[in-house]
């Protein structure tokens, strides 16, 4: 009998213990200031029972694979790189905004280019495949101006990693660039760079980066995929509400003191931190890839198929957000 009793009360102990386990989410994310929220996550999860394991990637293009290959439940990404990848197979909702802004276009100070015009003739870096490319050829196409890669257009495209525009700037195997924040924030303090122009007067704006969700996730865990969205608000509200922790937190922990406080600050002034994001901007944002040629989808996707807002409206219901 006192087996029996001991047995019994070990397996009650065994199955509270397991109730009680952390789910585990896997999050995909980049390192720029703006995306400090979404990291910040996984420090408030474990108060949502989860526990979310970080993988950082160079591009978000880069963690599409990740995600096709069942290795990432969430991510943070540029908007036209969540769009490519939906377009060439990888089962994610969109499911909010994290940030807008964050880009600018910098030009070498001993140059003298005053306008978008004057990249005529230049060489200018970017990334394949971020917000930065589609704003960089939106602006071209404004100005009149063609591109390539290679020679014969009016603007030499050199297509760099992040990590690597502002060294080819500093080193002027670049005339210009289009760059993420803080980075082009911090070329332009070290004086590598002089701001051109911040790209956000095209039929887009300002852009959004998206986070976005399995369709596994968000069909088949939906409490396990509410809890997250909660974590993500209350990550969000908290940088929004104290500067001074985002600040410590981005250059401290994401950074580990490689920006300075006015690399950050300069980098937030042109970033802000959100929740949102309307299935608008995403038709839109498709729509401008199909035209500069960014992504070569062969079926663009349509906003309405794919992106999932009600999560995020229950989230925010319960943290008294408006």
């Amino acid at each position: 009998m006192r087996i029996l009793t001991f047995l019994l009360a070990m397996g009650v102990m065994v199955f509270s213990t397991t109730s009680h386990a952390q789910d585990v989410v896997r999050l995909g994310n980049l390192k720029f200031a703006h995306y400090g929220a979404v990291s910040y996550m996984k420090e408030i999860a474990p108060k949502y029972n989860l526990k979310i394991e970080e993988r950082m990637f160079a591009k978000g293009l880069d963690i599409m694979p990740a995600i096709i290959a069942g290795e990432i439940d969430i991510s943070a990404s540029a908007l036209d790189a969540a769009i490519a990848g939906r377009a060439g197979g990888a089962p994610i909702y969109v499911i909010a905004g994290f940030s807008q802004g964050g880009a600018r276009i910098v030009a070498r100070p001993d140059l003298n280019i005053k306008s978008v015009a004057d990249l005529k003739g230049k060489r200018v870096g970017v990334t394949r495949g971020g917000a930065q490319e589609l704003l960089l050829l939106a602006e071209l196409a404004k100005h009149q101006l063609t591109w390539s890669d290679q020679a014969g257009k009016d603007v030499r495209l050199v297509y760099l990693a992040f990590a690597d525009l502002n060294l080819a700037l500093q080193q002027k195997q670049i005339d210009a660039m289009c760059q993420s924040e803080p980075q082009s924030s911090q070329a332009i303090n070290k004086g590598w760079g002089v701001e051109l122009i911040k790209p956000y007067d095209t039929e887009m704006g300002e852009p959004i980066r998206a986070l976005v969700m399995t369709e596994k996730m968000y069909n088949e865990r939906r409490d396990v995929a509410q809890r997250l969205m909660n974590v993500f608000v209350e990550a969000t509200k908290t940088f929004i509400d104290n500067p001074a922790l985002a600040e410590k937190y981005v250059r401290e922990q994401l950074f580990k003191g490689q920006i300075t406080s006015q690399d950050y600050q300069d980098a937030l002034s042109n970033a802000q931190f959100t929740y949102d994001i309307s299935l608008q901007h995403v038709q839109v944002t498709t729509d401008a890839m199909v035209k500069y040629g960014v992504g070569k989808m062969t079926q663009p996707p349509l906003a309405k198929d794919w992106v999932k807002l009600d999560l995020l409206a229950i989230a925010k219901k319960d943290l008294k957000i408006k």
